[in-house]
Order: C-alpha cells, then sequence, then structure tokens
C-alpha cells in the first residue's frame, strides 16, 4: 500500500477533526522553548540567560512528563491533560507578565522558574495521541502492525511539523510584534487545544490499569533506556542547532528570523517521516535505527562549516532529513518492546529525555556561543549525533532480543493480526 493510502486509511478511522486537534495541540510546546530563549535574552541581554531559562522550562517538561505519563496509565488521560493544559497556558502567562516587568541588572532567576512551572505542566500531546492510535484501531477492527507502524510514521512526521510551524509562529509574530505575543499565542493554543484534545471522546479509549490487571512488567529495561539515550542525543541536536541559530541570526541583524530558520531544520524531517510509512516490514527496526543515526551523523557535518545565513539555510534543511525517521524508528521500538499498559509512561519518558536533551543541548550551546559565537555551539550537534550512531550500533543485538522477548501482560490482538 502507498504512503498515501497508508494515511487516508488511519484517517479514516478518526476524521479529520481529531487528526487537526491533536497536531495543533502539540504546537505550545515547540512555541514556548524557542519563544522563551527569545524573550528572556532581548530582556536580559544574555544568550545565557536565555538559553537557561529555555532549558529550564524544558527539564521541567522532562521531569515531570513521565510522571503525568504514568498517572494517565492509571486514572485515563482526560483529567491528567485538562490539568497540564490549564495550568501550563496560566504559566505562560506568568513568564510574559515577569518579563515585561523586568529591569536590566535584576537577578533573572525568577524568570527562569516561572518557565520551569510552565514547562512542568505543559503536555506532551503528541506522545498521548501515540497511546491512543492503538485503542483507535482496535475500536475499529484493524488492530494490525501496519495500521499502528503508520499511526507511528504520521505522529513523528506530526511532531516535526509542529517544530517547523511552531518556531515559525515565534519568528513571525516576534518580528511583526515581540517575542511576548509569540508567548502569548502559544498559552491561548494551549487553552484552546489543549483542552480539547483532552476532552476528545478517544481520550475515553485509554485503558486504564486497575487491580484486576495482571502484571504489567517492567518498564525501565536496558533496551528501553538506549532508546531513550538516542532521543536525549536528538534533543541535544535540537536544542544546540536552536541556540546557535539565535546567536547567527542575532549577530546578522536579524534576530527575528530565528524561529523560520530553525523551521527549516523541520521541512526535511517531515517529508523524510512521512517516507518512513514506505520502509519495507522486511527491514528490522534495530537495522533501520543504525541506518538513520549514520545518516544523522553524516549531514549534520556541515554545521562546522556554517558562516552566513545562507549556508545555515542549506545546512538546517540537509540535517533535517535524518531527524524524524530517527526518532520515528525510536518510539515504534519502544512501543514494540513496551506491555501495553505501560506505554504511556515509555511514550513520555521518550519525549522527556528529548526535552532533557533540548535543555542540556541549549544550555551548553547558549554559553559557547557567549565565549565564542555560533562556530563553539554548532560543535555540539555534531558530537550528539555521533553519540546517537554509537548507542545504534552498540544496542542493536539488544533491541533485536526485546522485541523477540513476549510481553507480560501483553493483549495479543495484534500479534494475532499479524
Amino acid at each position: 500500500m502507498s504512503p498515501v493510502a497508508s494515511y487516508r486509511r488511519l484517517f479514516a478511522l478518526t476524521g479529520p477533526v481529531y487528526v487537526l486537534v491533536a497536531f495543533l495541540g502539540r504546537i505550545p510546546l515547540a512555541m514556548s522553548q524557542l519563544g522563551s530563549l527569545l524573550l528572556v535574552s532581548g530582556v536580559t541581554g544574555s544568550y545565557g540567560a536565555g538559553g537557561a531559562t529555555a532549558g529550564a522550562l524544558a527539564v521541567a517538561n522532562a521531569i515531570c512528563s513521565p510522571l503525568a505519563g504514568a498517572l494517565t496509565d492509571r486514572v485515563g488521560q482526560r483529567p491528567v491533560l485538562l490539568v497540564q493544559s490549564v495550568v501550563g497556558s496560566l504559566g505562560l502567562l506568568g513568564l510574559v507578565l515577569l518579563a515585561d516587568g523586568y529591569e536590566q541588572g535584576q537577578a533573572w532567576w525568577p524568570l527562569l522558574v516561572v518557565a520551569a512551572v510552565a514547562g512542568a505542566f505543559t503536555p506532551q500531546v503528541g506522545t498521548m495521541a501515540r497511546v491512543r492510535w492503538r485503542p483507535i484501531s482496535r475500536r475499529a477492527g484493524v488492530e494490525r502492525r501496519d495500521v499502528v507502524d503508520a499511526a507511528f510514521s504520521y505522529e513523528g512526521a506530526a511532531d516535526e511539523a509542529s517544530f517547523v510551524l511552531g518556531p515559525a509562529l515565534v519568528g513571525v509574530v516576534g518580528a511583526l510584534l515581540n517575542p511576548s505575543a509569540a508567548i502569548i499565542a502559544a498559552a491561548v493554543l494551549l487553552a484552546a487545544f489543549g483542552t480539547w484534545f483532552a476532552l476528545h471522546p478517544t481520550a475515553a479509549l485509554v485503558g486504564r490499569i486497575s487491580s484486576a490487571t495482571p502484571s504489567v512488567g517492567r518498564l525501565l529495561t536496558p533496551s528501553l533506556i538506549i532508546l531513550a539515550l538516542v532521543q536525549l542525543s536528538v534533543g541535544v541536536i535540537f536544542g544546540s542547532v536552536q541556540a546557535g541559530t539565535s546567536v547567527l541570526a542575532t549577530d546578522a541583524g536579524e534576530p527575528g528570523l530565528t524561529g523560520l530558520f530553525h523551521a527549516l531544520l523541520g521541512v526535511g524531517s517531515v517529508l523524510a517521516g512521512l517516507a518512513v510509512v514506505a520502509v519495507p516490514d522486511t527491514y528490522a527496526y534495530e537495522s533501520r535505527l543504525r541506518a538513520f543515526t549514520i545518516a544523522l551523523a553524516v549531514l549534520v557535518l556541515p554545521m562546522l562549516a556554517v558562516d552566513s545565513l545562507g549556508m545555515l539555510a542549506f545546512a538546517l534543511l540537509v540535517l533535517g532529513v535524518a531527524i524524524a525517521p530517527t526518532m520515528i524508528t525510536t518510539f515504534t521500538l519502544a512501543e514494540r518492546i513496551t506491555p501495553v499498559h505501560r506505554i504511556g509512561a515509555a511514550m513520555t519518558i521518550l519525549a522527556a529525555t528529548t526535552g532533557l536533551g533540548y535543555a542540556v543541548g541549549s544550555s551548553i550551546a547558549g554559553r559557547l556561543a557567549d565565549w565564542g559565537g555560533h562556530q563553539p555551539a554548532f560543535v555540539v550537534p555534531v558530537i550528539a549525533a555521533a553519540m546517537a550512531l554509537l548507542l545504534a550500533l552498540g544496542g542493536a543485538r539488544t533491541l533485536r532480543v526485546a522485541q523477540s522477548t513476549p510481553l507480560v501482560g501483553e493483549v495479543q490482538t495484534v500479534d494475532s493480526a499479524l
């Protein structure tokens, strides 16, 4: 089946409204990270302060998202996502109010604290959408491996598209108005579409762990840890590239273009991610991870030669081609090796380590940029890509064995349909 036919069949299971709501609900997280970096850098005059604040938002999200994911496995997605959407949007608005009252020379750590609160409650809508596809397909009577794999390919591309549109919106709104307006827009989107996603009927399809549920198996296995570390490396690439891009655009006199340039990273990534569904089923997923991380390590090298905005645009487009396929593969592998009643926790762990990587990459690259400009900042993604490749090469056997091991407490409907 062609990729277009696969996605058409997938979207027919829910209708276009759900797909739209789930997509728009994940954009605020993509906006808030870059938006907070630009907002705090602007009011404090320090790239380090901006990177640390954006990093604090990402770290808080990384710490709290797995807790929220585990809670959705127990009580369902709806109540957890409702609280996250409301409190997260209020936190973003609080960051804007505090930044508007900031004066040069004041301590900037309160900005970091408020950003951390906002990040702690911003929901990982993309990961929660991944969790819903299996019960959605089960309800429709088409719970097959190819349907679930198509769903994960789409969600990976949708995540990347959100990180295209999110920074682009920050760039456009920031250029037309200011970074504060971009954060306010993120808060409004979160309040509207985050709550809509929480209230959508598909939220009720996600099962809950009860006292009658059999043992659900171990969550933090060596294979899941390997996948989480790969995602950590991808997050470092995101954060460091974003910080270096901000510095280069600012030095070129075009700080408002930061979001638009960073969005280029996702253009090739979205196209490559949508094409992953066409990869033959016979191509093992641990082999895919090796191939995609090799591509990642090679395609990141042009970042070392960037010395102008034109060269930056080319390097970002090239690098993006390897990112979504790598992320789609890690999330799909996690779904394959995780007991069904722990998938919410597993998906948010991967998303959280991506956010943690963003924080690490943004902070390190920001400090390097304060010292030497964009060039040392762009060394960070090269190192991170090499780490991802080493993990994929060293962990291939562990991942292969994990896929062949029966899952404790797993529902057998998917296997019977293969």
